[in-house]
């Protein structure tokens, strides 16, 4: 009789540094392989200091040949400010394409309601302009998004051609100095892998501990970067050895851990029989 499949997560605590309420799909998936997930959220989010731009763009919705949603959080908060508005944003006197960087931002977009046109094959946001390519010339194009949001898909879109209205709908918030000693009490004593969504969270748990401490975590865990950009931040704090997820899906992140343990067990277990 075969052997029943025991998952190399099995035992590893994970830790995960994005808010609890974006992570509940994945918290459910570590469980189910053994895994033991702890919440350490880097990021909290928002609402914009002025809602001026955004609410602009709201009361324009007719106008928009396309709205490019980069995250799940643009979404919410899209819904959200046009509810307070009392705007129906699914009313509309002429169809408005939507397309998302993600499956994530997608789901988000269907459960709110959107049809979704496209979806970056890469879960990029340059991607998913590069993508549309000549769809967006001479096109109106909304694009809510964070307040510390990356400039290169704005420029992107004009270099396409887009006629662009960027607003934001959101706001990134840093932890509070009480987070300080939890972060350092988390990541340095029992974690085996800490995941990274976004550079925000880099960057803020970089300012969290002593300059060289993040470093000093590869030397004990495995700090797997969701997506290239996030890697990005990882090398330029120093970090060396980075795992990065294919994409942003849970079973992509699951996989990407697995492989990781998977091979440091076999590399373990080949030492020791030297």
């Amino acid at each position: 009789m075969a052997e029943a499949f025991v998952s190399p997560l099995v035992g590893k605590r994970v830790v995960i540094t994005r808010a609890a309420a974006q992570s509940s799909e994945l918290f459910a998936s570590l469980s189910r392989h053994g895994a033991i997930p702890v919440s350490l959220p880097l990021v909290s989010f928002a609402p914009p200091q002025d809602f001026a731009p955004l609410d602009v763009a709201l009361r324009q919705w007719d106008h928009f040949n396309w709205i490019v949603f980069t995250s799940a959080n643009a979404v919410k908060a899209v819904i959200a400010r046009s509810s307070t508005l009392d705007i129906d944003l699914h009313r509309t006197s002429t169809p408005v394409r939507v397309a998302a960087v993600g499956p994530a931002t997608r789901a988000e977009a269907e459960r709110s309601g959107f049809s979704v046109d496209h979806v970056a094959r890469s879960h990029l946001g340059v991607a998913l302009a590069q993508e549309l390519g000549e769809r967006l010339r001479g096109k109106s194009v909304f694009l809510p998004r964070s307040d510390h949001a990356n400039p290169d898909l704005p420029s992107t879109l004009a270099r396409l051609g887009a006629k662009l209205t960027e607003a934001v709908a959101y706001r990134t918030v840093r932890p509070t100095d009480s987070d300080r000693a939890r972060a350092t009490r988390t990541v340095q004593t029992d974690a085996d892998a800490i995941l990274f969504y976004s550079p925000s969270a880099v960057h803020n748990l970089t300012e969290l501990l002593a300059p060289t401490q993040l470093r000093e975590l590869e030397n004990h865990a495995a700090l797997i970067a969701i997506g290239p950009v996030t890697a990005a931040a990882l090398r330029e704090s120093g970090v060396q050895r980075i795992i990065t997820a294919a994409d942003t899906t849970v079973v992509a992140v699951i996989a990407a851990l697995e492989t990781h343990f998977a091979r440091k067990s076999a590399l373990s277990s080949a030492g020791a029989k030297e």
